[in-house]
């Protein structure tokens, strides 16, 4: 099975933090989005930097495919015999976790992502997207048994959702084994939802808590501020020098901006009440960020103004 370097997919360092991950993420996902990019190939290069992102951007992911990385750089064979001959991998505890078996709908859940993903870390996100988790064994005395699950005090799992689904509330469906049995659970996601926060719901596994954490994933477009949205808007440079109405993308759809003339490259302006709901009914801002575009592919007539403004900038510049 090839190996897959998430790390070069992504273009950043094995030393880089989670925010330089996000943001590479972010910045790829922008490029080669199919909503945007539609050349040959941008579609696999968008699943591709998608599944690197499932594995680099949660640290205990990150953690064991770092270790998988040192025992590939070794050489041979060790990383898959370590982590996943035949499905299974040994835990420094002495525990044999195994993954994929009959696991239910397991294809379904993983569609898109590569063989290496699913032999090594599609059943941890199958758990969170409506597969099942692994089974325990372990040998005594040269017995191996198999290590039934009780239902704990609490327990805890990790849901991704996406921006959209954050801002407008959804219904999503998790999936938990419990005493070997599958159960789908139904859960409200609020709207407003920040990331990492944590949903109780009480008394959903016999009587035990789950607690959810909240993972909302980055999106391709839409920088999240706590409860406001920052988005960069291209501007033609005559837009920006004289001003005039520019469209711009809010989470609810196209809305009509005016911008002032002599409009500078970075400048930031307000949306009130177009950004994240809140618990007191409210909403936050968007934020919009021009970004100026410098023509290209000049006229002999745009070549000629353009002379003309060069010089009497100049003759201002010198009264002044």
């Amino acid at each position: 099975m090839e190996f897959k370097d998430y790390y070069k997919i992504l273009g950043v360092e094995r030393s880089a933090d989670q925010k330089m991950i996000s943001k590479a993420y972010r910045r790829l996902a922008r490029q080669f989005h199919p909503d945007v990019n539609k050349g040959k190939g941008a579609e696999d290069r968008f699943k591709e930097i998608n599944e690197a992102y499932q594995v680099l951007g949660k640290p205990d992911q990150r953690a064991k495919f770092d270790q998988m990385f040192e025992a590939y750089q070794r050489g041979g064979m060790d990383w898959q015999q370590t982590f996943g001959r035949g499905g299974a991998y040994q835990t420094p505890e002495g525990w044999t976790v195994t993954f994929g078996g009959d696991s239910e709908n397991l294809d379904d859940v993983l569609g898109g992502f590569s063989d290496f993903f699913k032999q090594f870390f599609g059943q941890e996100f199958a758990t969170a997207r409506g597969g099942r988790s692994p089974s325990g064994r372990r040998r005594r005395g040269g017995v191996e048994e198999l290590i039934s699950e009780q239902p704990p005090a609490a327990a805890e799992a990790t849901l991704d959702v996406t921006l959209e689904e954050a801002f407008r509330g959804s219904q999503k469906s998790v999936a938990l084994q419990l005493n070997g049995t599958t159960r789908r659970l139904d859960v409200t996601i609020p709207k407003g939802v920040r990331d990492r926060q944590k949903i109780r719901l009480s008394g959903a596994l016999d009587r035990s808590d789950l607690y959810l954490t909240i993972r909302v994933v980055p999106h391709p477009h839409f920088e999240r501020r706590d409860d406001d949205v920052v988005v960069e808007v291209p501007v033609p440079l005559s837009e920006a020098m004289l001003g005039g109405k520019i469209q711009v993308p809010t989470l609810e759809g196209t809305v009509d901006m005016t911008i002032p003339p002599e409009t500078q490259n970075g400048q930031l302006f307000r949306l009130r009440g177009q950004g994240m709901p809140k618990r007191d009914g409210s909403r936050g801002d968007q934020l919009v960020r021009v970004k100026v575009v410098l023509p290209t592919k000049l006229s002999a007539r745009e070549q000629q103004l353009f002379e003309e403004l060069r010089t009497l900038r100049k003759q201002d510049s010198r009264k002044a």
